[in-house]
């Protein structure tokens, strides 16, 4: 393993020359497209695999995908040009630069939502019927799209040693995402140094792994229309808010030095329960109440 760009150096698994991108006529494509693009995908096919075991309209998710898609990207660009300001306000137009990188799960979220809000409107569907189906591909594409962060060497936590301890060679990470405790640890073989840190896009991807499962298993137990959505949240958000804690490249809550993926999720995590809460509550007093 010495030597190699990334290694999972407990688990003895070594990549020797990562690419980032492969050539087609000429033109880079990079692997974090595709792989964003194969989430979207599967995604999609998820939620209309749900729908048709609902008896609902598979091709009304596909006609909202066309939609969501777009708005999710442009959810994601702002939420990260909004927090990142300082990094774009001399430069307005490397706001459209996305091959240069920037987008945020969470407004990708936002953006989905909001889009999911108009279009049921427009088309007259319940929003949370539709969400219900629209979330188990939703957290199967951040399963897929995690992996993205992986081909581009970011998204990682701070040094560790633990079992899933990744070491990256220095030169392939942009050294915004360093910190003083990553390079305080740094490795150095043969003259060539290296960092060893959290995995944090695996964790990410391991945990919504382990809520699509249970997701598939609850959602013929559920009690309302929503209930899904916010099972996602309160789950999504209960993960996210402990790996974003180890981060290195967190947003931060306008010089406040608080991470503000971890204020949304905590906002979502009692929203969530709240209602979850509320909802069994209410079903549990009507069922007595028929007794």
């Amino acid at each position: 393993m010495e030597g190699a760009d990334i290694s999972f150096v407990h688990l003895g698994i070594a990549i020797q020359n990562l690419r980032s991108s492969v050539s087609v006529f000429g033109f880079r494509i990079a692997f974090y497209g595709i792989i964003i693009g194969l989430g979207m995908l599967a995604g999609i096919w998820i939620a209309q695999s749900d729908a048709r075991r609902r008896g609902q309209d598979p091709e009304l998710y596909l006609d909202f995908a066309l939609y969501g898609i777009i708005f999710s990207i442009i959810g994601a660009r702002l939420y990260y040009v909004i927090f990142e300001w300082d990094s774009y306000k001399d430069n307005l137009l490397e706001i459209f630069n996305l091959r240069a990188g920037g987008l945020a799960i969470y407004g990708g979220v936002i953006g989905a939502v909001l889009t999911l809000i108009v279009f049921t409107r427009v088309r007259k569907q319940s929003f949370f019927s539709m969400a219900d189906s629209g979330v188990l591909g939703l957290v199967t594409g951040q399963i897929i799209g995690r992996w993205g962060n992986f081909f581009n060497c970011e998204a990682f936590g701070g040094y560790t040693d633990s079992l899933l301890a990744m070491r990256i060679r220095r030169s392939l990470v942009n050294e915004n995402m360093l910190n003083e405790d990553v390079l305080s640890h740094l490795i150095v073989e043969n003259g060539v140094e290296f960092i060893q840190v959290h995995p944090t896009f695996l964790y990410e991807s391991m945990w919504n792994v382990g809520l699509l499962c249970f997701m598939l298993w609850y959602r013929k137990r559920k009690k309302f229309d929503g209930e899904m959505l916010w099972i996602y949240l309160l789950g999504y958000g209960a993960g996210r808010f402990w790996i974003e804690g180890l981060r290195t490249d967190q947003l931060i809550l306008f010089g406040s030095g608080i991470a503000v993926s971890q204020v949304l999720s905590m906002l979502l995590i009692i929203t969530a329960a709240a209602v979850l809460v509320y909802h069994h509550r209410k079903q549990g007093a009507n069922i007595k109440g028929e007794k």
